[in-house]
């Protein structure tokens, strides 16, 4: 489902006379449907420009990034964007959403976008809501006026709205206390036992044992960095 090929990654610098910064090189790795893989490797070794190369967010030098068949390093834009809003879920740390539009609303915009009627995507944006104890009085008011906890339950609960085939977790437990970080890794296994292939970040070891399959250590793709 997920399948990267020689993947490598420089940034230019072009305010230090465009000095090129190799950040990754020679990556390849493969998730299957049902299997949640953790990125680990000390704090620069690029886990999350990878996870933003595999969205696309970033442009990769070298190599194929493989989403069940579409290469997104060769995609045009519009093929991208499909592929966000079809296959490929992203639950970053951070919410970015248009200011005003109402919480349930946020929640139920993926499903929308792939045809949901508007009563299944209220639902199943009303049940996400409840399961990770985003209060019903909040639910008509921008996530936006929110506190960071709460924002974060909130992406979490857009993200897995839609039952993406393919998705990226960063961090998707982090600050979250003991009853919501249950819920998360809860809902991670319900997309793992539905078949979603699921590359994440997790730094909280206890989340990685009980959801990942196996660990992919960035750090031997990282040039001066050792694994």
């Amino acid at each position: 489902m997920i399948e990267l090929r020689n993947v490598s990654k420089t940034f230019t610098l072009h305010n230090q006379s465009s000095a090129v910064i190799e950040v990754i090189n020679n990556v390849s790795l493969s998730v299957a449907a049902g299997e949640c893989v953790a990125l680990t490797g000390a704090s620069g070794a690029g886990k999350s420009t990878l996870m933003r190369m595999i969205y696309g967010n970033y442009l990769t030098q070298a190599g194929q990034i493989l989403i069940d068949g579409t290469d997104v390093v060769q995609a045009e834009p519009r093929d991208v964007i499909a592929l966000r809003r079809e296959t490929l879920g992203y639950v970053s740390q951070f919410l970015r959403v248009v200011p005003r539009v109402p919480t349930l609303d946020v929640v139920a915009e993926p499903l929308r976008a792939v045809g949901a009627k508007a009563e299944i995507a209220q639902a199943r944006a009303e049940e996400l809501l409840a399961k990770l104890n985003i209060p019903q009085r909040l639910w008509s008011l921008s996530p936006t006026t929110f506190s960071g906890g709460e924002q974060q339950r909130v992406n979490i609960a857009r993200g897995f709205a839609h039952t993406y085939p393919a998705m990226l977790l960063d961090e998707p437990t982090a600050s979250l206390d003991a009853t919501n970080r249950d819920v998360v890794l809860s809902l991670i296994e319900e997309a793992k036992a539905r078949g979603a292939a699921i590359i994440g970040i997790f730094h909280d070891e206890a989340a990685r044992v009980r959801v990942c399959d196996r660990e992919i250590d960035v750090s031997q793709f990282t040039p001066g960095i050792a694994a």
